[in-house]
């Protein structure tokens, strides 16, 4: 090698490139630019499907609950429940006093029915019942193979 060519391989005016076959930056971009464009399209379509769904069930949904008050339309006859909520209502009321109240549950079985403000007071005060642990049983007298 002569002296001249080494000077010229390490010019402080040469510059650094990479090479054009390793990696086509304009593709790339507008592979971006694509792919963000169908993303929106694809936004707006399931925007405006969506919006289709929404005017539809609107216009076609019952607004009223079948029990809601101020319902003129009554079932056909036979009607069994003249009327639905006061049905409810009285139910509640037999519930609550049940749930409130002293009682037999069964008379000739010696059960009885407590509030259930004072069960819950005496299971924190008493804890609940817990099972004696049984022994454990090797596995050879149980009659069993160790695995």
């Amino acid at each position: 090698m002569q002296q001249g060519d080494s000077h010229n391989r390490h010019d402080a005016h040469d510059t650094l490139h990479h090479e054009g076959s390793d990696v086509d930056v304009r593709a790339i971009l507008r592979f971006g630019a694509w792919l963000a464009i169908v993303m929106v399209g694809i936004y707006a379509a399931v925007w405006l499907v969506f919006g289709f769904f929404d005017r539809r069930e609107a216009s076609e949904s019952v607004r009223d609950f079948p029990l809601a008050a101020g319902r003129s339309d009554v079932p056909p006859q036979p009607r069994l429940q003249a009327d639905p909520r006061q049905d409810l209502r009285a139910l509640q009321r037999r519930d609550d006093a049940l749930l409130n109240s002293y009682g037999w549950a069964d008379r000739e079985a010696g059960l009885v029915r407590i509030p259930i403000a004072e069960a819950m007071r005496l299971t924190v005060e008493r804890g609940l019942p817990v099972r004696s642990a049984a022994p454990a049983v090797p596995a050879a007298a149980a009659g069993g193979t160790p695995r």
